[in-house]
């Protein structure tokens, strides 16, 4: 399931691309189809950085990267282990709803942005993730669970007073938010419901088969129903800059 679209940016060959709560990788993977790229994933859970690393070495295999190379590691997003402004490119997706200090977050995922350069950050929508909240407490309760839901104009206040401009937005993924409302209202732990597996199946054909007429399905969904919102900032120019370093 992939939050970036990446037409929207220019990817150039040999850029340093950061993913922020990289999770299983798919970021990172589709950030390396891009020409001669240095993709750098970074997820505080151990299990998912070993999942992430599996990918890229699958897909490697299969010569789906444009010679570029791929590394995941374990870090916290309160303190990224990169000197200032060495990334031409950070994605930061589905993370900040999970971290109770956003502000020292936003502000180390800004930090480490090159000025001038492109910086993607999503969160669940407000509506759909409301609902999901009314629906089901455990949804919201569970370990590593989500402790906010973010409005838009607080969002781009966050990141802007962290010194980044907003130039585009979008909403995505459409087709899963009934997936979620269904879960939360009969159950988000239940593994036993006919209606929700069916659903899941679903997500996971159109997610490896990317079907016509389902993108049009989602694309015509998106403004109304998507589920997560999606910003696009650029790090103003005249950021402080040191020399770049890994």
């Amino acid at each position: 399931m992939i939050t970036v679209d990446f037409n929207r940016l220019a990817i150039q060959p040999g850029g340093r691309i950061l993913d922020i709560g990289c999770g299983s990788g798919r970021h990172t993977c589709a950030a390396l189809q891009f020409k001669n790229v240095l993709a750098v994933g970074v997820d505080i859970n151990f299990d998912d950085v070993i999942e992430a690393n599996n990918r890229i070495e699958y897909h490697a295999k299969l010569g789906d990267h444009g010679d570029g190379i791929g590394v995941v590691s374990v870090a916290d997003t309160l303190d990224l282990p990169f000197k200032d402004n060495c990334f031409d490119f950070v994605i930061c997706s589905e993370v900040l709803e999970h971290i109770h200090d956003h502000q020292t977050a936003v502000s180390e995922i800004t930090r480490v942005l090159k000025p001038g350069r492109n910086l993607m950050v999503s969160v669940p929508r407000y509506l759909p993730e409301r609902i999901c909240w009314t629906f089901s407490k455990d949804y919201r309760n569970t370990d590593n669970g989500h402790i906010r839901i973010y409005k838009n104009k607080e969002l781009i206040e966050l990141l802007e007073t962290a010194g980044v401009k907003l130039w585009g937005r979008h909403y995505a993924h459409s087709l899963h938010t009934p997936y979620w409302w269904l879960k939360c209202l009969l159950g988000p732990t239940r593994e036993d419901l006919r209606l929700v597996n069916l659903y899941h199946r679903f997500l996971v054909w159109d997610m490896m088969k990317h079907p016509w007429i389902t993108r049009l399905l989602e694309n015509l969904l998106n403004p109304l129903l998507g589920k997560s919102l999606v910003l696009y900032f650029k790090k103003s120019n005249s950021s402080a800059t040191k020399t770049p370093s890994l």
